[in-house]
């Protein structure tokens, strides 16, 4: 079996146009993938120099490999199972700051560096008044990018044709605004002038965008026979779902000049990306929070196999098609194609998604992704969405420490202060209360959730029916 490097197995030779920060496997899965597609399919000929956000990292891991790794997406496509190995060769070389802070710096002196694109957590996108533009480098990604931005600017006196167009994947709504945001904190703590402000801010574009991919990452179990089939000794492979989005609060110029849109790729340009975060965040993650107490109590542990059982099934197309899909404001034809793409991922067969794992933190999970679609529901319809109180019902007595027929127990994960509370409810023995006690926690909810119309009602009933009749006969009246 050959080592995978360039001699081994050849590589494309592209400009330098991106700078990534960021060498892990989301981004190798995702925007790597998606630029090698642009260059294979519209000609953009650009490649990436990936820079080491933090100062322990891969790069050394990439380099030894000449960047060349495997993306395995696995998945449905259509109803049809894939199960595929793509070479990746769009990175150029890979960075550490930490190591080589001249080398980072001096990619803000290549004339043709255009992009920058980023994926260093949540916790990334930070103001740190301890960095100074000094350090080499700054310990946070703003400090860094301000840098590099700062040294470009006067590399090229101020040249508005050099400014970069900055795409932030951080898993925060409204990333760009964010990041932006952040480097006028340090344009200011810096003292780095009033030109240089107007440049960064004529001249450099931060978009706000939205990804969606799951990454499972490295594939340990298939590992040996992935490099048998290969024939290469790939120690960099990523594995990642078929599926894949990409939204981008950006005008035609940028899409324009990123055209992944035009490579056959499901990325959207569009004026804002709220409703796009409010679609993913009602009906991908609004249907896992309650599918997934709903099932565990009906003796499903399996996502994929909740999604194929005759009964369930059923509740989830409730929740997803006829209730939270009726709260938002996209075209229906577009959110329907959405939640059928969403029903593919719900089915992947080569993942085993436990219910369980979807069960941490319950109670503020449903109130992110479920309770503003309860409220639309009722004020559009006027009654209560039937699926979705059943969800917090479920969730309500998978608190309670249940015995499933099999004797398995429930081991309910949260805050202690939520747990206590639902201790305590269930100990008085009455339903009225626990249904009561649980809607007026205000910590919870920011609310007393009793004051909306027939909510404690349905809830009491739905948990008393869950207790008597068992779920799925609960599951089977309402659907």
């Amino acid at each position: 079996m050959k080592e995978l490097n360039e001699k081994t197995a050849g590589k494309m030779r592209y400009p330098e146009r991106v700078i990534q920060f960021g060498e892990g496997n989301f981004l190798r899965a995702f925007v790597d993938w998606i630029i090698q597609k642009m260059n294979e399919n519209v000609n953009f000929n650009s490649s990436v120099v990936v820079v080491q956000p933090i100062d322990r990292g891969m790069v050394d891991m990439l380099n030894a490999q000449d960047c060349l790794y495997h993306v395995n997406l696995q998945g449905l496509d259509k109803g049809e199972k894939v199960n595929s190995l793509t070479r990746i060769d769009v990175i150029s070389r890979a960075l550490n700051p930490y190591a080589d802070f001249s080398a980072f710096m001096k990619l803000a002196e290549q004339p043709e560096i255009r992009f920058v694109i980023s994926n260093t957590t949540e916790a990334g996108i930070t103001f740190d008044p301890a960095c100074k533009l000094e350090d080499a480098p700054a310990s946070s990604y703003p400090g860094k990018l301000t840098q590099l931005l700062y040294h470009r600017y006067k590399t090229f006196n101020g040249e508005k044709d050099k400014g970069l167009i900055i795409f932030p994947c951080e898993l925060i709504f409204l990333n760009g605004h964010k990041l932006k945001g952040t480097i006028y904190q340090y344009i200011d703590l810096w003292q780095l002038g009033e030109d240089f402000k107007t440049w960064f801010t004529e001249c450099c574009g931060v978009y706000a965008t939205l990804v969606d991919r799951i990454v499972p990452g490295f594939p340990r179990k298939e590992i040996d026979s992935i490099k048998e089939e290969l024939q290469y000794n790939d120690n960099l492979v990523v594995q990642a779902e078929i599926f894949h989005l990409w939204v981008i609060e950006a005008p035609e110029s940028v899409a324009k000049e990123f055209p992944a849109d035009k490579a056959g790729l499901n990325v959207l340009f569009v004026p804002s990306e709220e409703p796009y975060h409010q679609r993913k965040v009602t009906l991908l993650n609004g249907p896992h929070t309650v599918l997934a107490p709903v099932s565990w109590l009906s003796g499903v542990n399996i996502v994929r196999d909740a999604c194929q059982h005759e009964v369930l099934e059923k509740y989830i197309h409730k929740v997803m098609f006829e209730e939270l899909l009726e709260t938002l404001n996209l075209p229906k034809e577009e959110l329907v194609k959405f939640g059928n793409d969403v029903m593919e991922r719900f089915n992947n067969p080569f993942v085993d998604h436990s219910v369980v794992s979807i069960m941490l933190n319950s109670f503020p999970k449903y109130e992110t992704r479920d309770l503003p679609g309860l409220k639309v529901y009722l004020e559009r319809k006027g009654e209560l969405p039937k699926g979705l109180v059943l969800g917090l019902a479920a969730i309500i007595t998978y608190y309670k420490g249940y015995v499933r027929a099999d004797g398995t127990k429930s081991e309910p994960n949260d805050s202690a202060e939520i747990l206590q509370l639902l201790q305590n409810l269930w100990a008085t023995g009455s339903t009225r209360q626990v249904a009561e006690g649980i809607l007026a926690a205000t910590s919870i909810w920011g609310e007393d959730l009793n004051r909306i119309p027939g909510l404690t009602n349905m809830v009491k009933g739905f948990l008393d029916a869950i207790e008597e009749k068992g779920m799925l006969n609960v599951v089977k009246e309402i659907c």
